[in-house]
């Protein structure tokens, strides 16, 4: 885990309200899993940190994803370039890929692309072969940008790929499943691949396993912490029912 002062490099929106902003992170770019992320402090902004799945690494710089949903990251689009932000991490428990398992698939629901770019390519890496399933409301909050040997796109409105939700749309032979998006997806995925690997949305405040704010109840009772023990769990492993159905931590 490493905290550094990291300058933002450039910034682009790839979907309607769903921005990507990068920042110079050397230290965090050279250790970073799928899965993993980091919290960033913002100057003159909110007191607690804001967490971020780390979304692609490129050299020295990492990527996260968002959209603006209150004055934090409303902040974190707003700022000039080469402003300074804390960036602490990178935090969490990764994806675990098992190499012998010929392919995989990657579920994701909305702002859920936030880890898909690095599993993909760690999955590529390890010979697996990648199936990415993208989901939103409608077409112009679908992320145009993926990777690994195939896409499939699901719309609830039908205006793009499969009428429907993501998890009708991933195949029979999907191998192993990653999955990324609003609890309630999660818990549908926990319900049809208990042992899909899911990413927890949640309340985060230090990252660190300190405050205790992002408390995640388990299906054999008792909580963990999500910034440490998780954020990715296996999904028959969550009390579902005592989760809120969304979070908007990211304010």
């Amino acid at each position: 885990m490493f905290e550094t002062a990291s300058p933002l490099v450039a910034r682009r929106e790839i979907a309607e309200g769903m921005w990507v902003l990068t920042y110079e992170a050397a230290d965090v770019a050279r250790e970073a899993r799928a899965g993993q992320f980091v919290n960033l402090g913002i100057p003159c902004g909110p007191l607690l940190r804001r967490p971020f799945s780390v979304y692609r690494v490129d050299g020295d710089a990492i990527e996260i994803v968002l959209r603006v949903v209150g004055v934090g990251t409303a902040l974190l689009v707003d700022m000039p370039v080469g402003e300074m932000v804390s960036c602490l991490g990178p935090l969490g428990r990764p994806f675990a890929l098992d190499p012998r398992g010929g392919s995989v698939a990657l579920l994701s629901g909305g702002l859920g692309v936030a880890p898909m770019i690095l599993a993909a390519r760690e999955a590529r890496a390890a010979g697996l072969h990648v199936t990415w399933v993208h989901g939103a409301r409608t077409a112009g909050l679908l992320s145009p940008e993926w990777e690994g040997d195939q896409v499939l796109w699901a719309t609830d409105d039908g205006s793009r790929g499969h009428r429907g939700t993501a998890l009708d749309a991933v195949p029979e032979a999907a191998g192993q499943i990653l999955a990324c998006g609003p609890n309630p997806m999660l818990a549908a995925v926990a319900r049809r691949w208990p042992n899909a690997q899911v990413s927890l949305e949640t309340y985060m405040g230090c990252g660190t396993g300190v405050c205790l704010g992002c408390a995640v109840p388990l299906a054999g009772g008792g909580y963990d912490r999500a910034c440490t023990e998780g954020p990715v769990y296996l999904a028959s492993s969550v009390d579902w029912s005592a989760l809120p159905s969304h979070l908007a931590y990211a304010t």
